[in-house]
């Protein structure tokens, strides 16, 4: 219990939960594509109402932040949809070789740093959902330097586990900004 009587955990669920509001039976591709948007809503509920902080860092020497978050998954929906499954040639937008970190790394509190990092996750958000509802079956497949052939059944699954890892550090992170909780 907090110092207010009120159970913690009864505050971590005390959200918006609509974005959960999708059949939990049918369709294969229609469920994932259902749980991925819901993790993706998550993401923009946590970062929801902030400006500059959404650069704010966890704790030193960790460079994570909302606004890494957000520069990292857009990276990250790049490669799989882009780069392994369309087989486009698209270079990561905030990190690179040289620089892996840059998405974290380049997330400062800077108002057009913040508008590209949401323009980018967006484009390659649309770009993903499109891909996967045009995709003819879920076992279309692409090669992938790290894990060999994969299919967009995977990659799915994949994302999934991709914003479910980062949302709970988002959770940290909103909560350390502002102390909300249950976002």
């Amino acid at each position: 219990m907090s110092g207010t009587g009120r159970a913690r955990r009864a505050e971590l669920f005390a959200g918006d939960e609509s974005r959960f509001a999708f059949p939990a039976v049918g369709d294969e591709r229609r469920l994932l594509l259902d749980v991925l948007g819901a993790q993706r809503a998550t993401l923009e509920l946590k970062c929801a109402g902030l400006g500059s902080e959404l650069a704010l860092r966890a704790v030193e020497p960790s460079t994570l932040s909302l606004l890494g978050l957000v520069r990292h998954l857009a990276d990250v929906e790049r490669r799989w949809f882009r780069q392994v499954l369309a087989g486009q040639d698209a270079p990561p937008r905030f990190s690179s070789a040289g620089d892996p970190d840059g998405d974290f790394d380049g997330a400062v509190p800077d108002p057009a740093v913040i508008a590209a990092a949401w323009d980018a996750w967006r484009d390659e958000v649309a770009f993903a959902d499109a891909f996967a509802a045009g995709a003819p079956h879920l076992d279309v497949e692409g090669r992938d330097a790290w894990r060999g052939t994969v299919s967009l059944r995977w990659v799915l699954v994949h994302m999934i586990e991709e914003y479910a890892q980062h949302n709970g550090h988002a959770d940290l992170l909103r909560e350390r900004i502002d102390g909300a909780r249950g976002k």
